[in-house]
């Protein structure tokens, strides 16, 4: 539990920063990209320069669902702000964070296995719910027509993202896990510089310092999940997490940029508190 929270405060901290960053830059791929090279950088740190190279058992399946992830990584970054410009900032958070949440736990359940108690169900139920509510404020779509194909996209995206580390944890090798992340980072940064490139796009100091504030809470958001679902079951890391990392986030917004609540928002956020009781009975 203790890696479980290390990672809902840490993609809290991302999410920070990442509010910081509104209106001072100029190209939001430019701060990703360099985001994800300083995850890189974080992730050489934890394997030391001379442990690089990846050996053992286990490295294909490691390099494969690297890359797999890195693209997962780009591909939801791209469906997000996709969404955002066709069917506004509602639905493309809920569907965002149903995708992260949705997607992982029915793999878990009927791929590997794991069966959560009827508490647990009710406390994913109740957190569900509690997901939809948080995310409605108030925006809409420019146009007011739904663009359903693209929102799937985004929701196949970020769930098949999201259930990577448990695809990992369970088919590879745990000893190459910050390989794993670095080639994930890896991947992402090379497929953001190759879109830059092409849009001609310049990176500014506001973009450099803000990807590097970025990316350090990314990297550890990312490896404090992996260590989390080593010994918490993938049913209850991923509702805890996304629901615990909502609730921080409110509340963040809450203290640091006196953003104001509604009543169904507060509701939401009385939820999440009994869904997390729940998921950890």
């Amino acid at each position: 539990m203790f890696y479980l929270i290390l990672s809902i405060l840490s993609a809290a901290l991302l999410a920070v920063a990442m509010r910081l960053s509104e209106g001072k830059i100029n190209s939001k791929l430019s701060m990703l990209a360099i985001n994800y090279l300083a995850c890189m950088i974080v992730g050489v740190g934890y394997m030391g320069a001379d442990h690089l190279i990846p050996s053992g058992e286990g490295v294909v399946p490691m390099l494969g669902m690297g890359l797999i992830n890195g693209i997962f990584y780009v591909w939801g970054l791209v469906m997000n702000q996709k969404n955002t410009s066709l069917n506004g900032v509602v639905l493309t958070s809920v569907f965002s964070k149903m995708g992260g949440l949705l997607i992982p736990l029915a793999v878990s359940i009927v791929l590997f296995r794991e069966d959560p108690t009827l508490v647990q169900i009710l406390g994913f139920v109740i957190s569900t719910v509690a997901i939809v509510m948080i995310c409605q404020r108030g925006e809409e779509s420019g146009s007011g027509k739904i663009y359903i194909g693209a929102l799937v996209m985004l929701f196949a995206a970020d769930g098949f993202g999201g259930i990577m580390a448990k695809v990992f944890r369970e088919m590879g090798n745990p000893l190459l896990g910050d390989h794993f992340l670095f080639l994930t980072f890896l991947t992402a940064f090379v497929i953001c510089i190759v879109i830059v490139a092409v849009k001609k796009e310049r990176p500014g100091k506001n973009e450099l310092f803000y990807g590097i504030l970025i990316g350090v809470p990314n990297f550890m958001q990312a490896r404090f999940q992996l260590l989390a679902l080593e010994t918490i079951p993938a049913v209850v890391v991923y509702p805890v997490r996304s629901v615990g990392t909502i609730l921080v986030i409110t509340l963040a917004g809450v203290l640091m940029f006196r953003e104001k609540l509604n009543k169904k928002q507060l509701a939401a956020l009385a939820a999440i508190l009994v869904s997390l009781v729940l998921l950890n009975v």
